[in-house]
């Protein structure tokens, strides 16, 4: 699995420049057109990590391979990606009329009344695909048509109402599709459980086979979170209806089953990576979970 890709790895890759506002404190942002950006006989992007968000209106044929899991496109969507999860597109008929844009989070820090990783499509295990119809479509189309504008203009204060663009499609996105991720915690379980969560989901994606998967066990997060690990285990059995150990045991295997699908590390480095001192454990625990073992499931 390639390394984390920089957005001056993004900017060397698609047009060999930098630009100048590249390190400001304000975040840097960008908005391009989908045509613009592609370059016949480039090398396919890989499925990689990105230090950077991106909103993306996708149009055409293809597959969007996220995480563990993979969508086949035949159409027109907005898609949000964040730096956390793991990406890549393939696309099938070469058609090239989308837009999107891209930016750190830093862009953002001092604007939004919540944290951006609590937005539905920024949430751990979320779904970052929107179907649009033809009318949804235009309307997306014509707010990053308004964008490449602003981005071009010599307006003094371009990069509040570009924020406000964006703020715009990520309110849309959720009209569109309601999620039941918005709401505030009720009690102290669902509070532990989101931090839970996201101290899970902070170890990955695993990107080389020297990184190891540390927290491995109940009362490894326990000891991170400074509570004793039958109240861990309590609270998350309360909220979610799972152990403890099962969200760690189901999340491994997703992170297994996206290195056995998008990497060419053999079984015995994928398996250190998740923090096995045996392969012949890691293919244990990989049958016990899906049913199959690791070599076959790189198979099909």
């Amino acid at each position: 699995m390639a390394t984390t890709e920089t957005l001056e790895d993004f900017y060397r890759q698609k047009f060999n420049w930098l630009p100048d506002n590249l390190s400001q404190d304000i975040g840097h942002f960008n908005v391009f057109r989908t045509e613009d950006c592609y370059m016949p006989g480039a090398k396919p992007v890989v499925y990689s990590r990105r230090d950077f968000y991106k909103v993306s209106l996708f149009r055409g044929k293809g597959v969007i391979h996220y995480a563990d899991k993979s969508i086949e496109m035949d159409g027109s969507a907005l898609v949000f990606f964040n730096p956390f999860v793991p990406y890549t597109f393939e696309n099938l008929n070469n058609e090239h009329s989308g837009r999107f844009c891209i930016y750190k989070e830093s862009f953002f820090t001092e604007m939004m009344r919540s944290n951006i990783h609590e937005l539905p499509m920024f949430a751990p295990g979320a779904n970052p695909v929107y179907v649009l119809n033809s009318e949804q479509d235009s309307y997306v189309f014509a707010m990053f048509e308004k964008m490449l504008a602003e981005i071009n203009s010599d307006y003094r204060f371009k990069y509040d109402l570009l924020r406000n663009y964006i703020t715009e499609l990520i309110h849309y996105a959720m009209k569109i599709q309601p999620s039941d991720r918005l709401y505030q915690h009720p009690d102290a379980n669902s509070r532990i459980t989101s931090v839970f969560t996201e101290l899970l989901e902070r170890q990955f994606p695993i990107e080389s086979p020297a990184q190891r998967f540390g927290l491995r066990s109940a009362k490894d997060f326990a000891d991170q979170l400074s509570v004793h690990v039958n109240h861990l285990n309590r609270a998350i059995r309360q909220t979610t209806g799972k152990t403890t150990t099962h969200h760690i045991m189901e999340r491994l295997a997703s992170e297994a089953k996206a290195l056995l699908r998008h990497t060419t590390w053999n079984v015995s480095e994928i398996s250190y990576s998740l923090g096995f001192e045996e392969p012949a454990h890691f293919n244990n625990f990989f049958k016990k979970q899906t049913s199959k073992t690791p070599s076959s499931y790189r198979v099909v």
